[in-house]
């Protein structure tokens, strides 16, 4: 499948300026390709208190199932003046559990797969075998 990085990026970044971030101003989006071709998007939405804010990762995962479900092909994630940033550890699991495997991520040195960025991941693979 062609991933088209400038439009994922610009999905990203239209997505930062949808983003609710009135504590930090630190607005985030992201954009990722799904296996069957659509783009899922997502912007982060901040509250007074802190710990239930929701990183822009998580409405992209609310968008994917709200619009199909589906596979992460490709993601990209841009902070509000539109240079690429690195998902954080939790959101790497988020994206971990509904990507295909190698799954590419834009990430500040360039292009890497999901097992780079969260090597030797629990999943629900790992599940599995406690049933």
């Amino acid at each position: 499948m062609d991933i088209d990085w400038d439009e994922l990026r610009q999905v990203a970044d239209d997505a930062t300026k949808k983003a609710y971030a009135p504590y930090s101003h630190y607005r985030v989006g992201a954009a990722a390709l799904v296996d069957d071709g659509r783009i899922v998007a997502g912007c982060n939405v901040e509250n007074a208190s802190y710990g239930v804010t929701l990183c822009a990762e998580c409405a992209l995962v609310g968008d994917l199932f709200m619009s199909g479900g589906g596979r992460l092909v490709a993601f990209v994630c841009v902070n509000g003046v539109g240079e690429t940033i690195m998902p954080c550890g939790r959101c790497r699991q988020l994206l971990f559990e509904h990507s295909l495997p190698g799954m590419l991520l834009e990430t500040v040195s360039g292009i890497r797969t999901i097992d780079e960025v969260l090597p030797d991941a629990f999943g629900p693979r790992d599940l599995e075998s406690a049933r």
